[in-house]
């Protein structure tokens, strides 16, 4: 009796907890799907002021010699950011637009050739691909058809599931250089507003979808409260159906 009594006084005290949080969630975590991810912009407005493409690994690109048609090559960046040529070797290629690795490039052919003169042009380019996990349908790797922001990219991953904290999803990204983590609204609410802060991802940026607190505690519950008793209780809390027997 002592048992089931202890166990009764935790599970009144998680259903207090639960009652405030719900309280303090001022919406539903309702999933998305690919139509109300269709309710967005599907791309981002273009401009002069749009920064210029920079070469990534496993972007092509094809370089033209003037002054020497036999140094004319298409190459591949390869996984270290760098191209090789003959006559100068390794050149670094990545997080450069083509003007920059046309001058770079005509610096290192001076010592070579007389009058150096060359133009480089992309051919293809490398995937671009955004890395979605936490709690949405389909964790995985997805390629960007365009570009994208953090909310359609969940909508690619199948929409958020009822437990996502949809108020604060993380993205991860290298785009700089440098690892770093800000965090966005992609709430219903925030929906109805635009989404402000919503920018578009990078290549390989990560797009992680925490569990709401409420999910935390049904957890909880689950595994360290419920499952751990000697009496299995027939009475459960289910975010989705609420209180059952």
């Amino acid at each position: 009796m002592r048992v089931i009594a202890v166990c009764a006084a935790l599970f009144a005290l998680t259903l207090v907890n639960l009652g405030g949080d719900a309280r303090g969630q001022t919406e539903p975590a309702s999933p998305a799907t690919p139509t109300a991810a269709a309710q967005t912009p599907a791309s981002f407005d273009y401009s002069d002021s749009t920064p210029t493409y920079r070469f990534f690994p496993g972007d092509e690109v094809e370089i033209t010699v003037f002054s020497a048609p036999e140094l004319s090559r298409t190459v591949t960046v390869g996984p270290d950011g760098r191209i090789a040529l003959p006559l100068i070797g390794s050149v670094r290629a990545a997080d450069m637009t083509a003007a920059d690795l046309h001058d770079a490039l005509i610096a290192a052919y001076a010592p070579q050739l007389r009058e150096p003169e060359l133009s480089v042009t992309p051919k293809t380019y490398g995937s671009r691909q955004v890395f979605v996990g936490g709690e949405v349908a389909r964790p995985g790797i997805y390629a960007m058809p365009a570009n994208i922001d953090a909310f359609q990219a969940v909508a690619m991953a199948g929409g958020f599931l009822p437990t996502a904290q949809r108020s604060t999803v993380l993205i991860m990204s290298r785009a700089s250089g440098e690892a770093h983590v800000s965090q966005v609204d992609l709430s219903t609410r925030a929906l109805r507003h635009g989404l402000p802060g919503a920018d578009p991802l990078q290549r390989y940026d990560v797009v992680y979808v925490p569990r709401s607190p409420i999910a935390q505690i049904n957890l909880f519950m689950q595994q360290y409260v419920r499952d751990a008793l000697p009496v299995q209780f027939g009475f459960y809390y289910d975010l989705r159906g609420g209180a059952n027997n």
